[in-house]
């Protein structure tokens, strides 16, 4: 199969591929900033407005199966386009009917729109770019992790100015530029394509495999380390001294760090291509920003984010990229990649609600690193397995 062709063409489609990337976080991180201000507004417990941001990435783990229907029924560009629109009428929405229904039902169509598009990206740049899968990782896991940057730093600006409703709505200019560009793209002819009267061919169910398995876990530890970090850094960084506007600078400069590795750390692995051995390096920078949160004082907080934010950023691209890694078509991509999407986010769903109980028990973060410890282990164990030769 050839690759996308000419350079201008190809420019397209990388351009178009970072637009839909940078639409997959936004409307879920936005939510963050403005829980206090939605709280008080609509008049929630803490239980109700933290399903704002647990119902999409449930979504993400449930319907994320469904992007095999939409491929086979609909291609990869129409179904990625309509998904887009999904996106942002439901971001849009958020401003004009301000209620606690419609953020709920806005966080459930938006997280299963998400939650098809990974899977239908990962195939597009399967069956698109089959010699340059590790650089259009980079690229796409660099939008997501620019997207939900951009979110979590801005929205409070646009807050402050024209309130909470606003500073949601926003974000559907990014769908909306997505949508425009994606539409523009030209579709890609490959013999992998779905013709009327030649429906692509049913493959074997990953489900069944026992290699897919563990990438579903590894991606599983890899999204929950993510979260959990997302979430507790802060409180963390607090626990050990620093003031609440510190403790965010902390998770900003480990967000930083990992949207450098999102991209730079892909771009190696064409000279270096052996996953194991990047899983050991990046969780090796991973451990020693654990440790130094659980052995250094205050003043370790700020380079232990900086180590986590390398791993962080090298073991996204990781997960993404070993389904592709063990597939043969864009068909069979998506497929392994919903598996372990839709199994790994479900894992991760859970793991800073489960830590936040276990804090609430403990009163200290203790038994939180050694969680994050436990993460390591199992990423690494995972990835061992994958790498083990039958």
């Amino acid at each position: 199969m050839k690759e996308v062709g000419n350079k201008s063409a190809l420019t397209g489609v990388i351009f178009a591929i970072l637009l839909v990337a940078l639409n997959l976080r936004p409307a879920i991180s936005s939510i963050g900033p403005m829980l206090d201000p939605i709280r008080t507004d609509l008049l929630l417990t803490n239980g109700q407005v933290s399903l704002l941001t647990a119902v999409p990435v449930l979504c993400m783990g449930v319907f994320a199966p469904f992007a095999i229907v939409f491929n086979r029924r609909y291609g990869l560009k129409r179904s990625i386009g309509f998904l887009l629109a999904v996106i942002g009428v439901f971001t849009l929405g958020r401003g004009f009917w301000p209620s606690y229904f419609n953020l709920l039902l806005s966080s459930f169509f938006i997280g299963i729109a998400i939650a098809i598009i990974g899977p239908m990206l990962s195939a597009m740049i399967k069956r698109d770019f089959p010699a340059r899968t590790a650089s259009l990782i980079g690229i796409y896991s660099f939008g997501m992790g620019l997207g939900a940057t951009l979110a979590a730093g801005l929205t409070s600006i646009v807050y402050a100015a024209a309130g909470w409703p606003a500073g949601l709505a926003i974000w559907s200019v990014l769908a909306i530029a997505a949508l425009i560009v994606w539409l523009r793209m030209p579709e890609a002819k490959s013999k992998e394509q779905a013709k009327p009267d030649n429906p692509l061919p049913i493959t074997e169910s990953p489900w069944k495999n026992v290699k897919a398995w563990y990438m579903l876990l590894f991606f599983g530890f890899q999204s929950a380390f993510f979260f959990s970090m997302l979430t507790w850094l802060a409180p963390i960084a607090i626990d050990k001294g620093l003031s609440v506007l510190s403790a965010g600078a902390v998770v900003t400069v480990m967000t930083a760090v990992q949207i450098v590795c999102n991209i730079s750390i892909p771009l190696l692995f064409s000279r270096y291509p052996n996953r194991f051995l990047w899983v050991l390096v990046v969780l090796g920078f991973g451990t020693g920003g654990i440790l130094l949160l659980m052995f250094a004082g205050a003043w370790s907080v700020w380079p232990a984010a900086a180590l986590i934010g390398v791993a962080l950023g090298g073991l996204f691209p990781i997960a993404l990229l070993l389904p592709l890694d063990a597939t043969n078509s864009a068909d069979e991509a998506n497929s392994w990649a919903a598996m372990t999407q839709s199994g790994g986010y479900l894992i991760s769903a859970f793991m800073p609600f489960i830590i936040g109980v276990v804090y609430d028990q403990t009163g200290n973060h203790d038994i939180t690193l050694w969680m994050f410890l436990a993460f390591v282990f199992l990423m690494v164990l995972f990835a061992y397995l994958l790498n083990r030769k039958p």
